[in-house]
């Protein structure tokens, strides 16, 4: 491990993050809000550790190559340390009065789960709540992925960075060249954040929550300005476009490209997208009927509440236009599995990923035929590509891991006192980036109230889920520290 290396390439990042306080500190002076300090001694800490970071470490070589190993343990120290130090201004805020909670906050933020500990979060500040939602969308597709766009210094090489930080089972560069692959990324990601905004202003919502809700519905984030969520706004309006972006946010970026390059059918030629697509409707149309004339008396507004609860979850993003739980025991079972399911390889949402599921599906129909006929040979295809077995074995693998780790960290979050719906509930929001859960910590409620030493666990479970299991995981295998 060239730990030189490795602590200045935090230190860049950190760099990066604290250049990017300066945002929030703008919005403070254009309100004339009275909590300056909450970003001013942020951006000096984070900036001065960057500068100590990156001045006495020697800069890379230019045929320097960066290990995978060496590539997973950057990142995975990154974003913690980047999660430490965009924790600053929550803790020199009013609105936080202990580091776990502040932590708590900023992880979720920059890995896009939505979780909060806030409890009146329309009395905090408006500057707070911009830096709130602006980590969740420089953490949508990923700080590194951004550093790699902007700093092509860090392109040497930077291909297992990308690997162990991009939310995808098998990240494909866009270009030649993996900056310009990070800029394509981000110039789409940019382009349909900029037009929701539009939209969600054109609609009536002011600028500035428009600017936030945008700022968390492409990174499948979930955090709102509003206690409410988007319940707060009870608009049909607002429901049904936020809908429509978050399904895009759940849909793998590089289709995006491709369609706005003119490959019209890029999305029905995409075997991942039509499974993703076809959940999104099976499951609404289910939960439409499980609570049409129970909970809602109207068809359209059984049909506008389902789609939107049912695609919030799919795509990790955990906004909530109603609350899921007086809902029927069957949709209930529905949006759990949803939970698991997670949005599309590439795109910026959470969970297992759609690809690995259809994979999974294929993989136990093979070993049925094969019962059948033990003789025959049958590949394993997603839009006509052979999947190798050294894939499979990774998301075999992946979901044994996904699923182990569920279930101990539910019960060691059920061992510190939490009854068993909410730990499950709290588990899995956070492993899958979601926000919302069960239990005491469903759409209306948070997670202010669980203790101390459950909200590092879950923090680590967001860290987890954010950095696709292996890249923490791996940390934790004594040979991954020997030569």
């Amino acid at each position: 491990m060239r730990w030189n290396f490795m602590l200045r390439t935090v230190g860049i990042l950190l760099l990066l993050l604290g250049v990017s306080m300066v945002i929030p500190l703008m919005v403070n002076y254009y309100y004339q809000e009275a909590a300056a300090s909450s970003f001013f001694l942020p951006i000096i800490i984070t900036n001065l550790t960057a500068l100590l970071l990156i001045l006495f470490t020697k800069k890379p070589k230019e045929d320097d190559y960066i290990y995978q190993k060496e590539g997973m343990a950057t990142v995975a120290i990154a974003w913690t340390a980047i999660s430490a130090f965009g924790a600053l201004p929550f803790y020199f805020s009013p609105d936080f009065h202990a580091f776990t909670d502040a932590f708590f906050e900023s992880v979720s933020g920059f890995t896009t789960t939505g979780s909060s500990v806030m409890l009146n979060i329309e009395q905090a500040t408006k500057s707070l709540l911009f830096w709130r939602s602006l980590i969740q969308w420089m953490g949508g597709m990923g700080i590194i992925v951004l550093s790699l766009a902007v700093l092509p210094f860090l392109g040497v090489g930077g291909i297992q960075l990308y690997k162990a930080e991009v939310p995808s089972p098998s990240p494909d560069k866009l270009s030649p060249r993996l900056s310009d692959s990070a800029k394509i990324l981000w110039m789409v990601y940019v382009l349909f954040t900029a037009v929701e905004i539009v939209v969600l202003w054109a609609g009536g919502m002011p600028l500035y929550e428009s600017i936030l809700h945008s700022f968390t519905t492409m990174p499948t984030g979930g955090f709102s300005p509003k206690n409410a969520s988007i319940a707060h706004y009870n608009s049909a309006y607002f429901d049904y476009a936020i809908l429509f972006f978050m399904v895009l946010a759940g849909i793998n970026f590089s289709l995006h490209y491709q369609l706005i390059r003119g490959k019209t059918f890029a999305f029905w030629r995409d075997t991942e997208c039509k499974f993703f697509l076809g959940l999104i409707i099976g499951i609404t149309l289910i939960v439409t009927w499980d609570i049409y004339g129970s909970v809602y008396q109207s068809l359209e507004e059984a049909v506008r509440f389902a789609s939107f609860q049912v695609v919030s979850i799919l795509t990790t993003t955990g906004f909530s236009s109603a609350d899921y739980e007086k809902f029927s025991g069957v949709s209930h079972v529905l949006l759990f599995i949803c939970m698991f399911i997670g949005a599309c390889a590439g795109s910026t949402g959470g969970g297992i990923k759609c690809s690995r599921i259809i994979v999974c599906i294929k993989y136990c129909y093979r070993e049925l035929f094969k019962i059948l006929h033990p003789r025959s040979i049958q590949q394993i295809k997603i839009n006509n590509a052979i999947i190798s077995n050294e894939i499979m074995r990774s998301i075999m693998a992946f979901l044994a891991l996904y699923i182990g780790m569920f279930f101990l960290c539910s019960i060691l979050l059920a061992s510190l006192g939490v009854d068993i719906l909410t730990a499950l509930g709290a588990v899995a929001s956070c492993i899958g980036n979601i926000g919302p859960g069960f239990g005491t910590v469903g759409p209306t409620e948070n997670f202010a109230h669980l203790p101390l030493l459950g909200k590092w666990l879950l923090a680590w479970c967001m860290l987890l889920g954010r950095l696709e299991i292996y890249t923490v995981i791996i940390l934790f295998v004594p040979e991954f520290w020997k030569k």
